[in-house]
């Protein structure tokens, strides 16, 4: 009888694969196919929950919290069909081995993000901000637990309520444009050294929550402090030389990945048979690996998707399983539960704004800092499933902590975004047009880009447009990085605001060929070359554009066009959102912007200014683009370099009321031969040509007769006739659309389209319009209130 009741109340394992639902198995009674459910079941509730949620600006890991909770107990847990079906007992060893595999590798990708010389530089402030508010949390702990044992308690608690979570208010920040903001900088630097600062105290809560005698706690902090020893001392140098044998440019050999990840399982291993978690030992192992070079980053790339898109959702089901918020009954419970609340706030917040108002930080930026510091995620949960599988926490207290951190870190952004609105400062800005009346001034011109691949046609452009005036040019270039959950994103924020300098998506593969592009032009022309770095939302990138040409005082936007050339001569879209962004640009720009359609202007590669030999065409059919379009020409018609024609299209009879225009078009053709004639009295470089333009067809004639050229420069809404019966993108204007499209048999010919800055708009009636387009194209951008996430190197 003993026997058949074990084997009733231990049920036998599930075996690994099913033969198929045709010989009678259930799938869902083989460990495989259920864990294969569980993953996918997982997957798609937390992407939608993080969709629903974005438009509050919510981090992922809320809607994974969420959607752990509402699997388990608390939720559809209460169903037992569900539970049987779906999580049964006897899979959740499965289900938690999966997730803790995920896991280990997650901890891994976080100490990557880590670098320990930048806590080293971490200045005195930050320092002070990140000890005060981990120990005022210990100060302020709430007894949740009777009969605890109060050692491991106390410390539990007190790293439960002071942990921040460093991957969290990354992306929070960057979502907020904060990240490269003063207040950022000082918020990632204290949470850096608060995350190495938990690790340690879990380290402590660990040991001293095993078997109760001090003198086992103390060997197993001396075994980890002596493991942690050996991997500095041995492995580092073993990653190092790994490290400086995978130069930029070059393939990582696989036996490294391979040996490097083996080295994480290993560390694990060994951490955990001290006694102090796997993931211990998983996190030490990412902070040695040396950061500098395309290593760290390879690493990132092969391990996150995988990890941090399938597996550690699960870390977040194995905990909502265990959360039931039905043990939170009574008022001595949800008490209990705002009492906890309370003190991770008041222990949190007021530690930190005491620390920045003694660091003299104002007011307002010290209550932010304080709100952005309480910012809990995967590390809490870290926490209290190691407290809970110690015996340390119970069921109740679990979930109360559960929902004190999601509560918390729910709280951040609109709070942040309540009481944090840092004062504009407008800069003196005269000349937002390339055509103005004082034409030996400064131009100033702000040139997105993508990827690396745009760089050589942007220094092109701008060495064609220098011109020859004392003042010359200068050119702020931005990287616009489109920021991800991925944990790349965040260690190329992390170099970006070290190095000031753009960076690939990658974080490292092409850096330094970037940097050196941009460096070598600068010094051998004379043009002023600033690089800088956006990283954000593509819903929201064309507010750190807009800003940054603001705050930049530039006069003209170059935007790269969201189709780049294949090796087939087509052209392929990056895709819609890439196209929304240049839309909500032309309808706020705060200057003059044109729009880069990359053939390939000079080749792959940057052309030396000795070198530089371009044909460009204008086509002058009348208007203000137009006539941007021929101020750009005359700057153009300067250098020795570049041939420049003129090509007007003379327009049909109109009413009266156009007359001044049409005038106004005479008087900007003739100072483009006055100009040009004077930079060039030779003429032999500039040419003028009459174009008839009756109708479509013998526009596009004579476009076609025109013969090849590097550039076109056009208008984007000049008086003429579409040229195509349906544009694919209505943007570029009637000419420019159809010069971008397939019907221009040129491969080869870049082309520029044009928008003059129009004074007579209201900014406020163009962020209605903006805001109004978001809105019909289905955005959930909010308008940030802060700064744009733009870093600068002077």
């Amino acid at each position: 009888m003993s026997g058949s009741a074990a084997a009733a109340s231990c049920p036998a394992p599930m075996k690994a694969t099913s033969n198929g639902a045709w010989q009678g198995d259930d799938p869902l009674h083989f460990a495989l196919p259920l864990i294969i459910l569980q993953i996918c079941l997982v997957v798609v509730l937390t992407r939608v929950l993080a969709f629903l949620l974005r438009p509050l600006r919510q981090p992922r890991v809320v809607a994974e919290i969420i959607g752990g909770i509402l699997l388990g107990p608390s939720a559809l847990g209460r169903s037992s069909r569900f539970m049987k079906a779906v999580f049964p007992k006897q899979s959740l060893t499965v289900l938690d081995t999966v997730a803790n595999i995920g896991l280990l590798f997650f901890l891994f990708l976080v100490g990557l993000e880590l670098d320990l010389r930048a806590i080293r530089r971490t200045g005195k402030s930050a320092l002070a901000i990140a000890l005060a508010g981990i120990s005022l949390p210990f100060v302020l702990r709430a007894t949740v637990v009777k009969g605890a044992r109060q050692g491991p308690f106390l410390v539990f608690m007190g790293v439960a309520l002071s942990i921040t979570a460093f991957p969290v208010l990354a992306r929070i920040l960057a979502e907020l444009k904060l990240l490269t903001t003063d207040i950022g900088g000082v918020a990632m630097s204290a949470a850096a050294v608060n995350d190495v600062v938990a690790w340690v105290l879990l380290a402590l809560a660990v040991a001293l929550s095993g078997s109760g005698s001090p003198l086992v706690a103390l060997w197993v902090l001396l075994t980890a402090a002596a493991f942690i020893a050996a991997l500095a001392l041995l492995l580092r140098p073993a990653l190092a030389w790994m490290a400086r044998r995978s130069p930029e440019g070059e393939p990582v050999r696989e036996l490294y990945i391979c040996a490097t990840l083996s080295a994480v399982l290993a560390a694990g291993f060994v951490t955990d048979a001290i006694g102090i978690n796997a993931l211990f030992g998983a996190f030490v192992v990412g902070i040695i690996v040396p950061k500098d070079g395309p290593f760290a980053g390879v690493l990132i790339e092969k391990v996150e998707d995988l990890v941090s898109g399938l597996f550690l959702p699960l870390y977040f089901v194995s905990s909502g399983l265990k959360t039931d918020v039905a043990t939170i009954r009574g008022a001595r419970s949800w008490g209990l539960l705002a009492l906890v609340v309370a003190n991770a706030c008041l222990g949190k917040i007021g530690g930190t704004f005491l620390a920045a108002r003694l660091a003299r930080v104002p007011a307002r930026e010290s209550l932010t800092l304080g709100f952005l510091m309480n910012t809990k995620g995967l590390v809490e949960l870290i926490v209290l499933n190691i407290g809970l599988d110690r015996k340390v926490l119970n069921d109740e207290s679990f979930a109360i902590l559960v929902l004190m951190a999601l509560v918390t870190t729910f709280l951040t952004t609109p709070v942040v975004m309540a009481i944090y609105k840092p004062a504009r400062r407008a800069a003196p800005y005269k000349h937002r047009a390339v055509d103005r009346a004082d034409a030996g001034s400064e131009l100033r011109v702000l040139a997105c880009f993508h990827t690396s691949r745009n760089i050589p046609t942007i220094i092109n452009v701008v060495e064609s447009s220098r011109g020859t005036r004392r003042r010359g040019l200068t050119v702020y270039a931005v990287h616009l990085v489109e920021l991800s959950e991925r944990s790349s994103a965040i260690s190329m924020v992390q170099r970006a605001r070290r190095n000031g300098v753009p960076v690939p998506a990658s974080g490292g593969k092409g850096g330094e060929v970037v940097q050196v592009a941009f460096e070598a032009y600068g010094r051998l022309s004379s043009v002023s070359v600033r690089p800088m770095t956006a990283i954000s939302d593509l819903a929201t990138i064309h507010r750190d554009i807009i800003d940054s040409a603001l705050r930049k005082r530039a006069a003209l936007l170059l935007l790269p066009f969201h189709k780049t050339l294949q090796l087939d001569g087509s052209l392929e879209s990056l895709g819609h959102a890439y196209r929304l962004v240049n839309k909500r640009v032309l309808r706020a720009a705060p200057c003059s912007v044109a729009l880069l359609v990359d053939r390939g202007l000079g080749g792959a590669a940057q052309v030396p200014s000795r070198d530089v030999v371009f044909s460009v065409a204008a086509l002058f059919f009348g208007g203000p683009d137009d006539r941007e379009a021929l101020a750009l020409a005359a700057r153009m018609a300067e250098h020795p370099g570049i041939a420049v024609t003129l090509a007007r299209f003379a327009r049909a009879a109109r009413v009266d009321s156009d007359e001044a225009d049409r005038a106004t078009d005479d008087a900007a053709v003739e100072a483009f031969k006055a100009k040009a004639s004077k930079a060039r009295p030779d003429g032999a470089s500039v040419s003028y040509e009459e174009k008839a333009s009756a109708g479509r067809a013998e526009v596009l004639a004579a476009i076609r007769e025109m013969g090849r050229f590097n550039l076109f420069l056009v208008g984007r809404s000049p008086p003429a006739e579409p040229l195509l019966e349906r544009a694919d993108c209505p943007e570029l204007g009637p000419i420019g659309s159809y010069l971008a499209s397939s019907e221009f048999t040129s491969t080869t010919t870049s082309v520029l389209v044009i928008q003059r800055y129009d004074p007579s708009r209201d900014q406020s009636e163009l962020s209605e319009e903006l805001a109004a387009a978001e809105e019909e194209t289905g955005s959930n951008a909010v308008v940030p209130m802060a700064s744009p996430d733009v870093t600068e190197l002077e």
